[in-house]
């Protein structure tokens, strides 16, 4: 019997980043991005990477997955609304 294990990976913006299958690597990898993102404002680092390391996070780690589901609630329906807004269009009707 072949067990079959799914590959962890995250979609961003449409597009599919597959992730190493340790756990301890994802978690590595999830601390390091937000570790340097905090160093923001050097060159070549940015700020962006502390969504990104707390995105990575997620995966494996039930408190930072229930922030983020948190954060999907309210950001996605302002997002959605924001941008009617910027297109002249009525405000999308709640799902």
């Amino acid at each position: 019997m072949s067990h079959h294990h799914r590959r962890k990976r995250i979609r961003l913006f449409g597009r599919e980043v597959h992730l190493p299958q340790s756990r301890f690597a994802r978690v590595g990898i999830g601390i390091g991005l937000v570790g340097l993102g905090f160093l923001g404002f050097l060159p070549v680092l940015g700020f962006w990477m502390v969504p990104l390391g707390l995105l990575v996070l997620s995966i494996d780690l039930p408190v930072v997955r229930r922030w983020r589901r948190r954060l999907e609630v309210w950001l996605i329906p302002w997002w959605r609304s924001a941008v009617a807004r910027w297109r002249g269009e009525p405000p999308p009707k709640p799902r």
